[in-house]
């Protein structure tokens, strides 16, 4: 563990541990190399895309893309220096600005056809 996870509030320890669980998913099963870059959010997509192309049930996916949204958070938290905030068992990232940004969400509309992960967190490092 390193000191920056170590200092990091409560609310951080579940969707931390589940964005790590997505990139050894990509890794081992999709050979897809997630390395927390904004940049590695286009193949996010691609991959909710691909899954979505496939029409499986939602119930299915569900963790799944909980691991995306997560993933795409602590893309986030790295890039900008939010943080990770949690009330009753939903998370949410608060950006420096004071911003709060559903990253868990996002991934499920984008499973919908209507997100964007790599959109989210480019309008959430922005500052605006």
């Amino acid at each position: 563990m390193t000191a920056q996870q170590e200092t990091r509030p409560h609310a951080a320890a579940k969707p931390v541990r589940w964005a790590a669980d997505t990139v050894a998913m990509a890794r081992e099963g999709a050979r897809v190399r997630l390395d927390y870059s904004a940049q590695s959010l286009w193949r996010v997509d691609r991959m909710i895309d691909e899954i979505r192309r496939e029409s499986p049930p939602y119930a299915a996916v569900e963790s799944a893309l909980r691991g995306f949204g997560a993933y795409a958070g602590e893309v986030i938290v790295r890039q900008s220096g939010a943080e990770w905030w949690a009330t009753g068992g939903e998370h949410w990232v608060r950006t420096p600005d004071g911003r709060i940004w559903d990253p868990i969400d996002e991934a499920r509309r984008a499973y919908g056809g209507h997100g964007s992960l790599r959109l989210l967190c480019r309008d959430a490092s922005t500052g605006r």
